[in-house]
C-alpha cells in the first residue's frame, strides 16, 4: 500500500471538517495538493472515501469504516513515537568530545550543562588533547566530534568554523611592553620568550607564520601546554605568545595581553566530524546544543569579551596574591 502519513492525517482532518478549503488552510497546504493526497489514497484503497459536493464533503460506506481504523494507526504510531524519545530521554549512553584545551573552559560548559539536565543518565567524556591528537581521535571514530582549529584541509575530516582566535602577546603588567597597545612580532624578539613545544598546534600555526614573513623568534622557555607559559608569565620570566581564548580574563592582576601585528596571526577554531559519519541521538543533540550556546546573544563577543580560566592558571594567580600579601 502505497500511503503516506499526511496522506492519512490529510483524510482524518477533511472527515472531521467536512471541508477541502478549511482542511487545506489548517494543514498549510493548497487545495490541489490536499485533493492529490486524498485521490492518491484513494488509489492505494480501491475505493472512494469521501463523496464531494459544492458545498459539503461526507463519508462513503468504506470512508465511514476506514476512519476508526486510521485514527487508531496514527494514534497507536505517535505514541510509539513518543515512547521511543522518552526512552532515549531515560537511557544511559556515552558521548565523547575531542576538545583542544582551551574550548573545554570556553565553548563546553553552557552546553554540557543544558545536555545534563535533559540527559541525565548520558554520561560525556571529554578528551582534553593537542590539535593532532584530537583530530586523529575524531578521525579514528575514538570521538563523536571534536572542537579544534586544524583539520579544514584533512580528507576525513568535516569542518565548520566557529570563531577566528587571534595569538597575542602575554606579559606582567610591570613589565616594559605592557603599556603598548599593540605590538609587532619583530619587536618582542629581544625578549625572553616562553613558548610551547613543537609538537603543539599552536607552534606549528606561529612557525609557519613566521617562515612565511622571513621573522624567527628566540624562544628562551619550552613548555608542554599553554596554561605553563602563563605561569612563567607570572613568575616574571618572559613574555609568551598564546591564543587569545588561552589568555586569562580581563583584568587579570599579574597579566596584561597586547595585541600583535605585523603580521596579525590568527587560529580559526571549528567543529570537526568523521567525513560521511552520523552522529549518535545524543552526540547530535550535544552538538546543537554547544552550537546553539555559541551563538546564543547571551555570549559576549569582541576584544574585551571575558574568558574563563583554566585551573592552572587560577591556583597561580591565586599563589601570586599570597606572595605579595606576605
Amino acid at each position: 500500500m502505497n500511503a503516506e502519513l499526511l496522506d492519512l492525517k490529510a483524510f482524518i482532518t477533511v472527515a472531521e471538517m467536512g471541508s477541502f478549503v478549511r482542511t487545506a488552510k489548517a494543514l498549510n497546504l493548497s487545495q490541489p495538493a490536499l485533493s492529490r493526497r486524498i485521490q492518491k489514497l484513494e488509489e492505494s484503497l480501491g475505493a472512494p472515501l469521501l463523496e464531494r459536493s459544492t458545498r459539503h464533503v461526507n463519508l462513503t460506506m468504506t470512508g465511514r469504516d476506514f476512519l476508526p481504523k486510521v485514527r487508531r494507526l496514527i494514534d497507536e504510531f505517535e505514541t510509539s513515537v513518543l515512547a521511543i524519545q522518552d526512552i532515549g530521554a531515560r537511557s544511559s549512553g556515552l558521548v565523547s568530545v575531542a576538545a583542544v584545551p582551551t574550548a573545554v573552559f570556553y565553548f563546553l560548559p553552557r552546553a554540557i550543562g543544558r545536555f545534563a539536565e535533559a540527559y541525565p543518565r548520558i554520561r560525556i567524556r571529554i578528551l582534553d588533547i593537542g590539535a593532532n591528537e584530537g583530530l586523529e581521535a575524531v578521525a579514528r571514530g575514538e570521538a563523536d566530534f571534536g572542537i579544534n582549529f586544524i583539520g579544514a584541509s584533512h580528507a576525513e575530516i568535516e569542518f565548520e568554523k566557529l570563531v577566528e582566535d587571534p595569538f597575542v602577546l602575554a606579559c606582567r603588567h610591570d613589565h616594559p611592553l605592557a603599556s603598548r597597545k599593540q605590538v609587532s612580532w619583530s619587536e618582542i624578539v629581544p625578549h625572553r620568550i616562553i613558548t610551547v613545544g613543537r609538537n603543539s598546534g599552536n607552534r606549528a600555526l606561529i612557525d609557519n607564520a613566521m617562515a612565511r614573513h622571513g621573522l624567527q623568534l628566540n624562544w628562551t622557555y619550552e613548555v608542554a601546554h599553554l596554561s605553563g607559559s602563563l605561569g612563567l608569565v607570572e613568575a616574571g620570566l618572559g613574555i609568551a605568545v598564546l591564543p587569545r581564548l588561552a589568555t586569562p580574563a580581563d583584568g587579570h592582576p599579574i597579566i596584561h595581553t597586547i595585541r600583535l601585528i605585523e603580521p596579525e596571526v590568527s587560529r580559526t577554531i571549528g567543529i570537526v566530524r568523521r567525513r560521511g559519519a552520523t552522529l549518535s541521538p545524543h552526540a547530535s543533540q550535544l552538538l546543537k546544543m554547544l552550537l546553539e550556546a555559541w551563538r546564543s546573544p547571551l555570549r559576549t563577543s569582541g576584544q574585551g569579551r571575558s574568558r574563563p580560566r583554566s585551573a592552572e592558571a587560577s591556583s597561580n594567580a591565586a599563589s601570586a596574591g599570597l606572595k605579595r600579601k606576605r
